[in-house]
């Protein structure tokens, strides 16, 4: 009767994780390969370094002012007056004012093409061949870094030639002072140039509307209170001029009205009653005599008869003070009723008049505010003219650094070393898996699902024979024969050592026992016993799922795996 073994299931992928114990062991088995790539790297390292010329490096700083620091006046005036600066070129919007647009400006054609032919020019000169070379590749050698919450700029060059890094560098440094002087005289020429030609073209045009608005004033006899401000819009202009002439014309006749009433009264006041106009204000002197008069009479009149001499002059006295009073007051009624009479004869005049004199008024006055502002502008102008500095700052002389930036050896080779131990290494993985072998023992055990009877150190091959007697009393009890299968390429050394050890503890209980190794499986299957020998890399796993596969195939039952493998 066969023995037909249960199926067993498919094992669990053996790569779903990473072990880093079989990673570690696996950089282990392939430390040739490792070695290898990383002394050929290191080699390439040194061979590049050796081979690559000296890049030297020069470096200077500036400061780039802020536009309020270098804007001084025409910054204010600009803010003052925006759409009259950003038509004469003082206004400071736009992209002008990112720091970032200024280090991009810094490394334009417009600023560094004259010193890019200095450098092709002294590269010919040297004998060195700058046909290909283009602006777009050179500028890749300078760096203009911004630091970050500053207004330092780092410039540096780097070149193969020593001898030219100093010279670039320094006329980069020149050209862009020149370049920040150059932008600024600009705006300021540009700026003074547009006020001139802004006054020149609006002086006489303020001219002829002053002389228009006192040329209209004289004709219809107006006066400049005839103007007023100019309201929102065009029809409010029409509707605030027609209620404010018809209120005016109003309040003119009341006034004369009044003035004419008070004129009669005073005049019929004559001598002997003082009157006085509630508006007016009467002589100050001539009041104060004439209340002092008025109370010395009372006082003697209280005390003397009418006749009394001394009461008779105090009464003409008083009259004359009175009708002198009256006199003033009635001139200056005269007065005020004439003003008032012209003043309704103005607010009688047609609308139309009123409306053209006012708007008349309302252009000059706007012409001359506007010019006045120009010239005010145009003096400021010219004073920051006269009062330019450079807004850029050097803080750091140009200057050639002692050694080369490139190449540094101790660099390049570590570089070089940590490259090949990566490479090496990825290399090295890369094998081990390709090899297909089969080095972690619970991916053996995975594909062989058989119990483990022992393990073997194969570094002590004489702590054997303790293991295979157990198994010889245990697992291997009363078996004649037992079939050793090796699973896959093992050493023969090994494999017979095993054998004559198992067959030895076999014999010791039954001196008949034998053990049959053998990789066929037909002739295995005729003894009482099958064992599998395995070690760790032995064999690849399609060569054990193949003698998993052949093992099902045969129908007979397997006793257990013997495995050699390192303690550690």
């Amino acid at each position: 009767m066969v023995n037909t073994p249960a199926p067993v299931q498919p094992p669990a992928p053996a790569d779903d994780e990473i072990d880093l114990r079989q990673l570690v062991a696996a950089l282990r088995r392939r430390w040739r390969l490792i070695a290898v790539v990383s002394g050929g790297s290191l080699v390439l390292s040194a061979i590049g370094t050796l081979l690559h010329k000296p890049v030297w490096e020069g470096e200077f700083q500036i400061v780039l002012a802020t536009q309020e620091a270098s804007g001084g006046r025409l910054a204010q005036l600009a803010a003052a007056n925006p759409m009259l600066s950003n038509l004469a070129g003082l206004g400071g919007g736009g992209g002008k004012d990112s720091m970032e647009t200024e280090v991009k400006i810094l490394e334009s054609p417009s600023v560094l093409k004259p010193v890019f032919d200095f450098v092709r020019t002294s590269k010919r000169q040297a004998g060195q061949d700058v046909d290909d070379l283009r602006f777009s590749d050179w500028i890749k050698s300078v760096e203009v870094k911004l630091e970050k919450g500053t207004a330092v700029l780092n410039i540096t060059y780097t070149d193969t030639d020593q001898g030219l890094v100093l010279p670039v560098i320094r006329r980069i440094s020149k050209d862009y002072q020149d370049y920040s002087g150059r932008d600024r005289r600009r705006d300021t020429a540009n700026s003074i140039a547009y006020l001139r030609q802004a006054i020149n073209s609006l002086e006489p045009k303020a001219q002829r509307s002053m002389q228009l608005a006192q040329s209209f004033a004289l004709t219809h006899g107006l006066g400049l209170q005839d103007g007023g401000a100019k309201p929102s819009s065009d029809s409010q202009a029409d509707t605030a001029g027609l209620g404010a002439t018809e209120a005016n014309r109003q309040q003119a006749q009341a006034r004369v009205s009044v003035l004419q009433q008070q004129l009669l009264q005073a005049r019929a006041s004559g001598d002997a009653v003082l009157f006085q106009a509630p508006q007016l204000k009467a002589n100050t002197e001539l009041y104060t005599r004439y209340q002092e008069l008025e109370a010395n009479l009372n006082d003697k009149r209280s005390r003397l008869r009418d006749n009394d001499p001394l009461v008779q002059t105090l009464r003409r006295q008083r009259q004359t003070l009175i009708a002198t009073l009256n006199r003033q007051t009635i001139g200056l009624l005269e007065g005020e009723l004439a003003t008032a009479q012209a003043g309704l004869q103005a607010a009688s005049r047609p609308k139309e008049v009123v409306l053209r004199h006012r708007e008349l008024v309302r252009q000059a006055a706007r012409d001359d505010r506007i010019l006045v502002e120009l010239e005010n502008q145009l003096q400021l102008a010219q004073l920051e003219q006269a009062r330019q500095t450079e807004p850029w700052e050097l803080i750091s002389t140009p200057t050639l650094l002692d050694r080369p930036v490139s190449p540094r050896p101790a660099r390049n080779l570590a570089l070089g070393l940590l490259a090949g131990l990566v490479l090496g290494s990825g290399a090295a993985l890369v094998a081990d898996r390709r090899s297909g072998l089969v080095y972690a023992s619970d991916e053996l055990r995975q594909l062989l699902p058989y119990p483990l009877l022992a393990t073997l150190d194969a570094a002590d091959p004489g702590s054997w024979a303790t293991s295979l007697e157990l198994l010889a009393q245990g697992a291997l009890a009363h078996q004649v024969q037992v079939a050793l299968i090796p699973a896959g390429t093992l050493e023969p050394a090994q494999t017979q050592n095993v054998a004559q050890q198992l067959q030895a503890a076999l014999q010791r209980r039954d001196p008949a026992a034998r053990v049959v190794l053998t990789t066929d499986l037909t002739s295995a299957s005729r003894c009482n016993a099958q064992l599998l020998l395995a070690s760790p890399g032995a064999a690849s796993r399609p060569e054990l799922a193949r003698l998993r596969q052949n093992l099902q195939l045969q129908g007979q039952a397997v006793t257990g795996i013997l495995l050699i493998a390192d303690a550690g």
